[in-house]
């Protein structure tokens, strides 16, 4: 029996695609150190030196 609701496997490359677009130079970035925030196209260490930083796709946050 097939599931007509199945979402089909080229929509979810298409929809795996626009979110790695989306990701793209939008991540927030939060040093566990200094506390600093900034918003980078890739996971970096602080301006401090730490290593110790947190990183959140921007496209995760609401608009508002």
């Amino acid at each position: 029996m097939s599931d007509s609701s199945a979402i089909d496997p080229d929509e979810i490359r298409i929809w795996q695609a626009k979110i790695e677009q989306a990701n793209r130079n939008n991540l927030l970035c939060h040093c566990k150190s200094c506390d600093r925030e900034w918003v980078s196209s890739r996971r970096e260490p602080c301006s401090c030196g730490s290593r110790q930083v947190e990183s959140i796709a921007c496209w995760q946050f609401p608009d508002g």
